[in-house]
């Protein structure tokens, strides 16, 4: 009997152990802040999703490690893989919001964007998406936000660009060439709208589906329309194979592309293809800078050595994930609690939030959640460099300061 008491009182103890390592378990969770990122990382250019990832999880790490977290609070996040689908993205999304609890969530393409909004909204979870397409931003706005401008920034500063490089009286030949979901059309439209208040010429406009190997056809079609100028919707590995089927048939056009036009593979595979003929528009720091924000994306490449040298797709999950700690830290300031609702209203209080030169300043109110709407030329190289060809500067509106190799010739 003594043996069975004993039991009894081992078993007894060892479950209110287990009982209290479960509060204290879940006491933790409650004080550690919760963010859910649903990214590509196997789908289509899914490297671009992999550096995404790697430069948002590096910086909440140095968060982390560097700062104590947040407020006091670590930072826990539950990174999810959409394989660039929306079912996949939609059901993580509905995970965070309903069984994880997480206090902000940063989605990945366009199409997964719109896609999750509805949810999002109804739970009022303040969500960050990678892909800048305007479309997310479309009314209503609630929570949802982009860290810089959208693919309208990109249309407008590179035809602003083309229309004041071009020579000649006829006016530029453009020629769109994109994929044929959300995120490649999300220039189309804005890209029509430009060019028919400034007197630029769209010949031709070219989608593709993101799995296409060969685009020959499509260039061909390009070249018969005369396009002198073709401007690119895409992400790196479909570059590459822009280059390759434009060298195939002969076309030498002037190609440009938006800032999400490179990632580290790219330019391992563009190798004696790429030379210098891809120029992007790019709404952020350079090393060349020198500014405070590099210097701590120095300091990341440093500790963590995720890449050797700048990538703009790291690069912009260091930027969502810094622009969610000062959300965060200014929800703590504000209110004393940190809550979605208090991050929000936080978010909607930047004015001209200085991140110290690794994005432009951003502004998010209660109307527009957009972030900034700055933009430069930036011209690609083979060996990895980005040179400024311009200033930065507001299409529609700022005169375009050309900076060396920033001109026709």
């Amino acid at each position: 009997m003594k043996a069975k008491g004993i039991m009894r009182v081992t078993v007894l103890c060892a479950l209110v152990l287990l009982a209290v390592s479960w509060t204290a378990a879940g006491a933790a969770e409650e004080k550690a802040i919760r963010i859910g990122a649903a990214i590509n990382l196997t789908g289509p250019a899914s490297t671009f999703g992999q550096y995404h990832a790697k430069g948002f999880q590096d910086y909440l790490t140095y968060v982390n490690e560097t700062k104590g977290g947040i407020t006091g609070r670590k930072v826990e996040w539950n990174l999810v893989d959409t394989a660039y689908k929306v079912p996949e993205a939609l059901a993580a999304v509905r995970k965070f919001a309903t069984q994880e609890n997480v206090d902000m969530i940063a989605t990945w393409s366009t199409g997964e964007g719109l896609a999750a909004k509805p949810i999002l909204q109804r739970y009022g979870i303040p969500t960050i998406n990678f892909s800048t397409g305007w479309e997310i931003l479309e009314a209503p706005i609630d929570y949802m936000y982009l860290p810089f401008g959208s693919y309208k920034l990109d249309c407008y500063a590179i035809l602003d660009y083309i229309r004041t490089i071009h020579g000649g009286k006829e006016p530029p030949k453009v020629g769109l060439l994109t994929y044929n979901n959300a995120y490649g059309r999300s220039i189309h439209k804005p890209s029509r709208e430009f060019a028919e208040k400034t007197g630029i010429n769209i010949v031709a406009v070219e989608e593709f589906p993101p799995k296409t190997v060969d685009l020959t056809t499509e260039l061909l079609r390009l070249k018969k329309a005369g396009a002198d100028y073709v401007v690119l919707q895409m992400l790196p590995a479909a570059v590459i194979t822009t280059l390759k089927s434009a060298d195939r048939i002969e076309y030498a056009p002037r190609f440009f592309g938006t800032w999400t036009s490179t990632d580290p593979d790219f330019f391992k595979m563009g190798q004696g293809l790429l030379g210098e003929r891809l120029v992007i528009q790019f709404p952020g720091g350079l090393p060349s800078d020198g500014t405070p924000g590099m210097a701590v994306f120095d300091d990341l490449m440093k500790r963590y050595k995720t890449i050797a040298s700048f990538d703009a797709s790291y690069w912009e999950g260091v930027s969502v994930a810094m622009i969610m700690e000062r959300a965060i830290q200014r929800a703590g300031e504000r209110s004393g609690t940190i809550s979605r609702k208090t991050i929000n209203d936080a978010l909607e209080s930047f004015r001209g939030e200085s991140f110290g030169g690794l994005i432009p300043d951003v502004t998010y109110t209660p109307k527009n959640h957009e972030g900034s709407f700055k933009a430069r030329l930036v011209r690609v190289h083979e060996d990895g460099r980005f040179t400024p060809l311009t200033g930065f500067f507001t299409p529609w509106k700022d005169p375009i300061v050309l900076l060396e190799g920033g001109s026709k010739k």
